[in-house]
């Protein structure tokens, strides 16, 4: 049975949970108070971009590709099968692997800031500063992996997109 989620809109958690979010929402907050004016000027994609085919992923809309990463990331529980329906997936929960998640999490962020139009050097200027990202990365694996990762992703996207090719 499908579960009725009203306008919760999964795509949408990849935004909110976006480095670029976080960065422009850090440097617009004076305070602990997220107004709504202030909400409304967080950078976000239109929603018709969403629907629009990937660059770095042909046949597929951003939309599904989000999805798709979203509903893994979420849906580790039989409890969350009615969210799992919704997205359009089936089978049983994903598996919790912590070098998955980060992968996919990574992956996130580095489509957001492609959708976002942002360069290579405004993605390694937004990762550097989160401090204390980059503090527990270094005491849990000797290097700022986060960023690298996300780098990573961002640069594979970038070259598939101009290689005409399908990121991988």
């Amino acid at each position: 049975k499908e579960a009725d989620l009203g306008p919760v809109d999964p795509v949408l958690l990849a935004v909110l949970n976006s480095f670029a979010l976080d960065f422009v929402a850090r440097n617009k907050l004076g305070g602990l108070h997220l107004a709504p004016n202030i909400f409304k000027q967080l950078p976000t994609v239109f929603p018709s971009m969403f629907d629009a085919p990937l660059e770095w992923h042909p046949g597929a809309s951003a939309r599904r590709w989000i999805l798709d990463r979203v509903a893994e990331l979420t849906f580790t529980s039989w409890d969350l099968t009615p969210f799992a329906y919704e997205v359009g997936i089936g089978g049983p929960p994903f598996i919790w692997d912590p070098a998955r998640r980060i992968a996919i999490q990574c992956e996130l962020d580095a489509c957001m800031m492609h959708l976002l139009r942002l360069g290579r050097s405004d993605v390694d200027y937004i990762m550097d500063t989160f401090p204390i990202v980059r503090r527990k990365d270094e005491a849990a694996h000797g290097e700022y992996r986060t960023k690298r990762l996300i780098l990573e992703c961002y640069d594979a996207m970038a070259e598939a997109e101009a290689s005409g090719t399908e990121y991988q």
